[in-house]
């Protein structure tokens, strides 16, 4: 069957990023659930979660540059972790535990990746 020039990018293709969005999320909970042995764990989990988050606006053109939405989104984690660690005890105040130190590592990680790429992180161009 011929195949016309151009037909193909009329449609969109499937994207990879959910299924590492909830991946993310099941690593995050198992890191928690498991935190004597797998703290590390939940930390990575939380760093796929959000950036697969940004991966995902990124790819939709909601955002240029994914070091300013790694930005914001270390911003926020810095936010809720740090509500979630002062207003809780225990095992929850592990969550905001993991979630502060993703919020950290986002944060050098997002600096890191602009200045490398030579983008700029301007205040006017955030998103």
């Amino acid at each position: 069957m011929d195949e016309q020039p151009g037909l193909s990018d009329q449609y969109r293709k499937s994207s990879p990023w959910p299924l590492f969005v909830a991946f993310g999320l099941a690593l995050f909970e198992v890191g928690i659930v498991m935190a004597q042995y797998l703290f590390p764990v939940a930390v990575g989990g939380m760093l796929m979660f959000v950036g697969s988050c940004v991966g995902i606006l990124r790819e939709s053109e909601y955002i240029k540059s994914p070091w300013k939405g790694l930005v914001v989104s270390a911003g926020l984690a810095f936010a809720v972790g740090g509500v979630v660690w002062t207003m809780t005890t225990g095992d929850v105040r592990l969550r905001g535990t993991a979630i502060l130190i993703g919020g950290a590592i986002l944060l050098v990680g997002a600096i890191a990746g602009a200045l490398w790429t030579g983008s700029s992180m301007n205040a006017s161009e955030m998103p």
